[in-house]
């Protein structure tokens, strides 16, 4: 099994870090900014138009073949499903939704009084359904929106991120699936942590350092998931993408 790790595109959230470098004026589930658009549509041309992606024999042996994704996912996280549809409608197959691989916090704003974190409804399934043909929605989800429920802290995402490999395991283990899923910057640095096996390093002074993947909009990583041993093909590749459109 092939899993395809996919950031989502450019939000109007992360422009708006990039210009100021903070939060304020963030807002609880951005869109994808117009340069998002343009990101995800390029990288579903990449991924159905001729491009190819490298196989191996572990004999020694490499060839290139045609991506062939065969099941996609995304986080019910707005810019994830913006970007995943654009994926879905170039694949022409279905995009599910599998609902842990959001992003720490969740939905959620500021107290303007407290300055404390508190979770938001979030869109619902009339939301979803009257923009997104190609969307399968879980069935659990109803009028009152998905989130409804209080803020999730980062140190929250590694338990997430060992329940999805766990989870994406048992689906697609032991087959030649070819699993995408859109996801986000911070359920990626756990989710690559815990598939790695990364262990905190210190420095002289004996304080933990922090290990950060660096993962562009649209960036896709590859993990091989085989019978014995994990295989990572390649990180954070982005050359979908021309240099006027990184972010």
């Amino acid at each position: 099994m092939q899993l395809y790790i996919i950031r989502h595109a450019q939000s109007v959230n992360n422009a708006l870090w990039a210009e100021t470098g903070g939060p304020d004026g963030r807002l609880p589930d951005p869109p994808l900014t117009e340069l998002g658009e343009q990101q995800a549509q390029r990288l579903a041309q990449h991924l159905t138009t001729g491009c190819t992606d490298l196989a191996f024999d572990y004999e020694g042996g490499q060839h290139r073949v045609s991506y062939d994704i065969t099941h996609l996912y995304s986080s019910l996280m707005l810019r994830a499903v913006q970007t995943g549809h654009y994926l879905a409608e170039a694949l022409d197959i279905p995009l599910h939704i599998w609902e842990i691989i959001h992003e720490w916090g969740g939905i959620f704003e500021f107290d303007v009084v407290t300055g404390e974190p508190r979770g938001l409804p979030g869109p619902n399934r009339s939301f979803f359904s009257e923009r997104f043909s190609r969307l399968v929605l879980p069935h659990t989800l109803g009028d009152q929106g998905w989130w409804n429920r209080p803020y999730d802290p980062p140190e929250e995402t590694g338990g997430r991120a060992a329940v999805f490999v766990e989870e994406l395991l048992e689906k697609h283990g032991g087959t030649d699936d070819r699993v995408a899923i859109i996801t986000h910057g911070g359920f990626y640095q756990a989710l690559m942590r815990h598939i790695l096996g990364v262990q905190v390093p210190h420095n002289l002074l004996g304080q933990a350092m922090d290990v950060w993947f660096r993962v562009n909009n649209t960036a896709v990583t590859r993990i091989d998931f085989n019978e014995n041993h994990v295989s990572v093909a390649y990180i954070n590749r982005i050359d979908h993408l021309p240099d006027s459109m990184i972010t």
